[in-house]
């Protein structure tokens, strides 16, 4: 992480608790799961990954500050182009207009951002995401830290020893971030979720 945009340092962060989304246990609001039938968005994986970083840390009101400085964005885009670090973006009219990205190692997968530029466009990236990490076989979805918003999906706080031992297992793993097709339609992305649960 960086103090700010426009701070070069890095450090990492080993928090006493850490935010996880148990994949076996999320939930999908009801009018969520409704938007995602509908298909408002189209959903996308790894076309636009260096637009969704960039989208990620950019200021907006209520947070002029963020923690993907220049040196990070720049080592997020390498891990990309060597396959380990994915996006799942949300499309509106041709327009970028919400998504995350995170980084996958072996049935881990570490979520590192998301942004929203249209309702419920981050929920919907994280819904896919979900779907593609359960029918992967991952086993650790890593969120960080523990917001509101990841809350509603289920997500909980683990002290950071169980944290490590869940770390040790999913790395352990063989896992397939594109085992579902590129496009999936809503429905099948609830459908991998509740085979999931």
């Amino acid at each position: 992480m960086a103090d700010a945009r426009e701070d070069d340092r890095i450090f990492l962060v080993d928090p006493e608790h850490r935010g996880v989304i148990p994949l076996h246990t999320v939930h999908i609001p009801r009018r969520l799961a409704r938007t995602i039938r509908a298909e408002v968005f189209q959903v996308r994986i790894d076309t636009a990954f260096d637009a969704v970083v960039a989208a990620c840390a950019a200021a907006k009101p209520g947070r002029e500050e963020t923690w993907i400085n220049a040196p990070i964005q720049a080592l997020y885009g390498q891990l990309y182009r060597l396959g380990l670090a994915h996006s799942v973006e949300c499309w509106l009219e041709g327009v970028l207009v919400g998504g995350l990205y995170g980084v996958s190692l072996g049935g881990a997968f570490f979520g590192e951002s998301m942004f929203s530029r249209a309702r419920d466009a981050s929920k919907v990236a994280l819904a896919h995401l979900v779907a593609r990490l359960s029918a992967g076989q991952f086993r650790l979805l890593d969120t960080q830290f523990m917001t509101e918003h990841l809350a509603q999906f289920g997500a909980v706080e683990i002290p950071r020893a169980l944290y490590r031992r869940k770390l040790d297992e999913a790395l352990a793993r063989d896992a397939d971030f594109y085992r579902l097709p590129a496009y999936v339609d809503g429905a099948a992305v609830l459908q991998a979720i509740s085979q999931a649960s």
